[in-house]
């Protein structure tokens, strides 16, 4: 029987220079970074997993200096006993980063995906094979601009857009109405996310306003930690109500949200939200009562393949979140996620993960590197 204990491990933070872009008008265009772990076994699988950050007049190293000290752990590790290896790791003494701990996870089940000879969806348990897709946007520069590039995604075959816009009531809501008097709602689904911008009394007259518009969901309109918030705004309109998903991501107090009735539906990203063992029971914790679970992928292919994986393996999640434009997400991976033309994305039929990583690119573009292979 092959010996899949890691044997060696490395961090690239990778820092490509392609377009930026943002997503709320007080924000300068975000650099984004990719950091990737990457695992040898004895029996010599490769696994792999990447978790993008974000920040501001340059790039993030601190995923990747978070790892430092977590990769002893994974020499001699077996992706057989991933559930304890999160465990171990969740409390070393103090917190540990969120997409840290989420890229050793990640990379535990592309391994073990990889022993069984299986695509991660399949080896989780397949309910699908795909799934809509949704284009996510940056920030426009006018209303008309997103009357165009809604004529675009159509085109392209996308049943549903979600903006990103400037995160001004008085601003936004111009834009909405000329989307909506371009399109109606009748062939197209329209989300809003306001990236927690909105103070309270706006929220409302937004909310008010969507839900005569019969928007999908209005996505964080408040912090996401205004629980108090969030289930008065749900009082008061019917438009459905999702957080941001990327500060509440404890199955625990996401929980408590839902008991109090925050939200209409759940939102994190496993690349945030502790990898796939923390997803996979924050899925169940929703099913159970039943909601969905809309993950989030804005990143690159690493993050949206992980994401996906999930999607279908388990059907709580209606729209896989598709950012575009598509180029500045697949840098350093040679097989992107895309829809097709009937608007649905599938994942690759390799096993784990099934990405294809150009790593002269990102050996190109990395900005940090080390590398684990035991100690004495």
């Amino acid at each position: 029987m092959d010996d899949h204990t890691i044997e060696h491990v490395s961090v690239h933070v990778v820092g490509p220079e392609t377009e930026r872009y943002t997503w709320a008008s007080d924000m300068h265009s975000q650099y984004m970074t990719n950091t990737i772990l990457r695992a040898r076994t004895r029996s010599g699988l490769e696994g792999i997993a990447g978790v993008a950050s974000f920040s501001e007049f340059g790039f993030d190293r601190s995923v990747g200096e978070t790892l430092r000290p977590l990769l002893p752990h994974l020499v001699g590790s077996s992706p057989d006993r991933r559930e304890a290896l999160w465990h171990k790791l969740y409390n070393r003494g103090i917190p540990v980063a969120p997409q840290a701990h989420s890229a050793v996870d990640i990379l535990m089940w592309d391994l073990a995906a990889k022993a069984a000879g299986l695509p991660l969806y399949k080896f989780l348990g397949a309910s699908r094979d795909s799934v809509p897709a949704y284009a996510s946007t940056p920030l426009f520069e006018t209303p008309g601009e997103y009357v165009d590039q809604v004529h675009r995604f159509a085109e392209e075959g996308f049943s549903a857009v979600k903006f990103h816009s400037w995160c001004e009531y008085d601003r936004d809501m111009p834009m909405v109405r000329a989307v909506n008097k371009e399109f109606g709602t009748d062939k197209l689904k329209f989300m809003l996310d306001v990236e927690m911008r909105y103070e309270r009394g706006d929220a409302l007259r937004a909310a008010k306003e969507l839900e005569a518009l019969d928007y999908t969901w209005f996505e964080a309109p408040l912090v996401d930690f205004d629980l108090t918030g969030y289930r008065e705004l749900r009082k008061y309109s019917s438009v459905p109500i999702i957080p941001a998903g990327n500060s509440i991501i404890t199955p625990q107090l996401i929980e408590i949200a839902i008991d109090m009735g925050c939200w209409t539906q759940a939102r994190v990203d496993a690349t945030v939200a502790g990898g796939i063992t923390q997803t996979l029971k924050i899925m169940g914790l929703a099913e159970a009562r039943g909601m969905t679970v809309e993950l989030q992928s804005w990143g690159y292919t690493t993050t949206q393949a992980a994401n996906l994986h999930l999607m279908l393996a388990r059907a709580n999640c209606t729209f896989f979140e598709q950012p575009v434009p598509y180029p500045a997400f697949e840098y350093g991976f040679t097989n992107p996620i895309r829809p097709g033309r009937d608007g649905h994305v599938r994942v690759s039929e390799l096993p784990g993960l099934g990405v294809e990583v150009d790593w002269p690119a990102i050996e190109a573009a990395t900005i940090l590197k080390y590398e684990e292979a035991g100690r004495s």
